[in-house]
């Protein structure tokens, strides 16, 4: 699988001068950070409802999109609940200590920890 950064190969990207490699990845991002990408996202990760697979014991209480993140930026993932709580999503937080120090301290109201009350699990 060639090395690519969406639409270009390593050796074009290698060629070209940074200022043009720099407007490339500038368009690149200016795609990716408007507000109809974000609903596009949301819409496309509601298309995996967890709650409707069957393992044959039982429906799943959580499912987790997480995947192993090397680099120093972090990411968000909102994930619908598979339970019927008042929580509609977890949204899963992969940051610097201090971003979600921030969103802590900032917006308690709105996120709160994920603990396995959430998962309305009966013992």
């Amino acid at each position: 699988m060639p090395s690519r950064f969406p639409g270009k190969t390593v050796e074009e990207l290698v060629e070209k001068t940074l200022s043009w490699v720099a407007g490339e990845v500038h368009e690149f991002l200016q795609g990716t950070s408007m507000k109809e990408h974000f609903l596009g996202l949301i819409d496309w990760v509601e298309q995996f409802p967890m709650s409707k697979i069957d393992f044959r014991w039982g429906k799943p209480v959580f499912g987790s999109y997480h995947f192993p993140w090397g680099g120093n930026a972090g990411y968000i993932m909102p994930m619908p609940s598979t339970v019927g709580t008042k929580i509609n999503y977890v949204v899963y937080m992969h940051m610097p200590k201090k971003g979600l120090e921030i969103i802590e301290t900032k917006a308690s109201h709105v996120f709160r920890p994920f603990t396995f009350d959430c998962l309305n699990v009966k013992s």
